[in-house]
């Protein structure tokens, strides 16, 4: 068990360029590698047939997606604590393979959902996600501006955005197209952050962790441009 030292670790804005190039290669290849663990997760258990079985399931009981929702929350915390773990780097991976298929299994009745009703969606998300992931992830890079100040207000955002899904699922309405609008607003700020963190927050040793924030705040983005063109397909 190799055990690293993450604490005293240099902030990646101080390394050499060399280094921090380094670290940011690492960050981007195991975002990379998590995206395509999920891709490959999202067709196994569509290709058996469980998207089927998730949407009969949560089909049961209205309370069935807060519950959901809930083991998610939790789960997520879980992984990200693995992944910023000092004690090993075998735990940090174990954050990182935690969430992703936490993210497989939650994703699972919306892709399966977009597959049987709305073809060509997920291609079309993907392609959309990639683009303005791309432009923020630019943006930070070349400017190379310290975009923490943010961190407090998507805190709130984030805050009001879950008290409107849990109303939604407790009260039986749909947030519609507006809100997904703004949730892929409030998702390009979280990429923003977490892409300005990766140069200015995390150290050398932690890019699992800052794999995890991206990987996180591309899901979160990825989630509501499907939603939102399944909303624009149907209006």
């Amino acid at each position: 068990m190799s055990y690293l030292n993450v604490s005293s670790g240099t902030v990646v804005s101080e390394l050499p360029g060399e280094a921090r190039a380094g670290f940011i290669r690492r960050t981007y290849s195991h975002l990379a590698g998590a995206i395509a663990v999920f891709a490959l997760l999202e067709a196994q258990l569509i290709s058996m047939g469980w998207g089927e079985k998730a949407m009969a399931l949560l089909s049961t009981s209205t309370w069935s997606w807060l519950i959901v929702l809930a083991a998610f929350m939790g789960v997520g915390m879980l992984a990200n604590k693995w992944a910023h773990s000092g004690a090993s780097r075998e735990m940090q991976y174990a954050g990182l393979g935690l969430y992703v298929v936490a993210e497989a299994l939650i994703f699972l009745p919306l892709i399966y959902m977009a597959q049987r009703f709305a073809p060509g969606v997920i291609q079309n998300a993907g392609l959309i996600t990639i683009a303005l992931v791309a432009g923020i992830t630019l943006t930070v890079f070349t400017t190379r501006k310290d975009f923490s100040f943010i961190g407090p207000a998507l805190s709130i955002g984030g805050l009001v955005a879950i008290g409107c899904i849990v109303a939604g699922i407790a009260f039986g309405f749909q947030l519609g197209m507006f809100f997904s609008g703004v949730m892929i607003l409030f998702a390009g700020g979280c990429v923003l952050y977490t892409t300005s963190n990766v140069l200015h927050t995390y150290n050398e040793d932690q890019h699992v962790a800052a794999s995890l924030a991206l990987f996180a705040s591309v899901a979160l983005m990825f989630w509501y441009v499907v939603q939102f063109l399944m909303a624009f397909g149907d209006d």
